[in-house]
């Protein structure tokens, strides 16, 4: 057998892209597709966002506020619902329920929001439709966060089925470099081929060292066993390995990753490189990063990573991870309120630069694009002895964009307790006789039929009423 006489800097960076190419098949890692080349990049026709907020929202300040003159502190026996607005230590929350401004051209807003959201999202409502009295079933953080990726009820705590951004890329083979990118966020695939998982990374830098020619750290097991032959061709390497197909993944990896790293990609996601000035500028970004190591790695960071993968053909759908900090049982109402609000303002930062983007198949990017934003599941609409909010089974979501109806309620919570919700799912509207609780399963068909994609793994029906004509 020849010997490979790279340097070992250099058979270390090749063999660690490589290997995470094909890590999806052997660990759950990072997967990617043949695509075309990363000079010819184009943005996917139909692009995907889903937004997860971890540790259970409060929908009182989110997407289900109330009036505070009718839930009252002196009712509250009666109502079981106390909106606490008039608890807020900092002037940035309104003591009310926000009706934003009528957006030229539009219809006046629909939809009122909780003091958390803020107007920088409100503004966009005549893109939203929102859903309320989600019944999760759970009040499990991991059962409700899987539940919701998937559309499928876990078993116990383990994850049913693919995720739901697993399922668009697996029926639409996007020509783009990296299909799929999960950022901070679970993901699943039980029925497509490797290429439909996603990329894996749980901050800014992951991202950097899987796309960047530069790094010579050793970051997977796969990995390490490549090295350990010691730099030997890839015939080797598939005799070791055996008919198992390993090798022939491996060899295709070799060259996904030469396209990758060939085309510099990782130049996008750098924010600090004087190119991206405006990038920096949009999502009022430091210079240097938000945080050591230049990883711009918070919420507007966060919107500014998938921004940049949808625009610029990179990727198309990311899952990620917005906000955090929301299981707020000790808590503050101002606590709860400035978690969600950092989220909220950076989703509005990126339907901002979505909506002011031209797509290259017409219109602008939010014409192009669904977004889903959701939480494991709400919080109680009582507040506890240490002035926070419990888990609660009640929720909302909201999604926007392109195959949606906009500026649209669907369903409700109760005012007593805000009980989930039983409607007709034809329209939303109260049936406490025949009706039904909306379920996340009726949320994910509803994205996936948006795009005219197979529905059929959710077994439910989408809403219809929800989808655009």
């Amino acid at each position: 057998m020849k010997k490979n006489h790279e340097t070992s800097s250099g058979r270390r960076t090749f063999l660690k892209a490589a290997a995470g190419f094909m890590g999806s098949t052997l660990l759950g890692g990072l997967p990617f597709r043949a695509f075309a080349q990363t000079a010819a990049l184009k943005p996917a026709d139909r692009c995907f966002v889903f937004v997860y907020f971890a540790g259970g929202w409060d929908q009182l300040l989110a997407f289900d506020p109330r009036d505070p003159d009718v839930f009252t502190p002196e009712r509250v026996s009666e109502t079981r619902i106390l909106p606490g607005y008039n608890l807020f230590t900092d002037s940035r929350f309104p003591s009310r329920p926000i009706v934003p401004e009528m957006r030229a051209g539009t219809a006046p807003s629909n939809i009122t929001f909780g003091p958390g959201v803020g107007t920088r999202l409100a503004a966009h409502y005549d893109l939203m439709t929102v859903v309320r009295g989600i019944n999760m079933t759970t009040l499990a953080h991991e059962e409700g966060m899987r539940y919701f990726i998937t559309g499928k009820r876990p078993i116990g705590a383990a994850a049913r089925g693919s995720s739901t951004a697993t399922e668009v890329v697996g029926q639409m083979f996007p020509a783009v470099p990296i299909p799929s990118i999960a950022y901070g966020v679970e993901s699943y695939n039980d029925r497509y081929a490797g290429s439909a998982n996603a990329l894996k990374v749980s901050k800014a830098n992951d991202l950097l060292l899987t796309l960047s020619a530069s790094s010579t750290v050793l970051d997977s097991e796969l990995e390490k066993q490549l090295v350990d032959f010691r730099g030997q061709p890839i015939t080797c390497e598939q005799a070791a390995y055996g008919a198992g197909g390993v090798g022939d993944s491996y060899a295709t990896s070799r060259g996904q990753m030469q396209q990758v790293v060939s085309g510099k990609l990782d130049q996008s996601f750098k924010f600090e490189l004087p190119q991206n000035a405006a990038v920096r500028s949009f999502y009022g970004l430091s210079d240097t990063g938000t945080t050591r190591n230049g990883s711009f790695d918070n919420s507007a960071g966060r919107a500014a990573l998938v921004a940049t993968a949808l625009k610029q053909g990179i990727s198309q759908c990311v899952s990620i991870n917005l906000a955090g900090g929301l299981d707020t049982h000790f808590g503050s109402q101002t606590t709860h309120a400035s978690n969600l609000r950092a989220g909220f303002d950076a989703l509005g930062m990126l339907v901002d630069d979505l909506r002011a983007t031209a797509h290259p198949s017409g219109g602008n990017f939010m014409d192009h694009t669904t977004i889903l934003v959701y939480s494991e599941f709400a919080r109680t609409p009582l507040i506890n002895s240490t002035n926070g909010r419990d888990h609660h089974l009640t929720n909302s979501c909201l999604m926007m964009g392109a195959g949606l109806k906009h500026n649209t309620v669907f369903g409700y919570s109760g005012d007593i307790a805000m009980a989930p919700a039983v409607v007709d799912l034809k329209t939303g509207a109260a049936d406490p006789n025949n009706g039904t609780n909306i379920l996340p399963e009726h949320i994910i068909a509803t994205v996936l039929a948006s795009a005219g994609l197979d529905y059929s793994i959710t077994r439910v029906e989408p809403l219809r009423s929800l989808l655009a004509v």
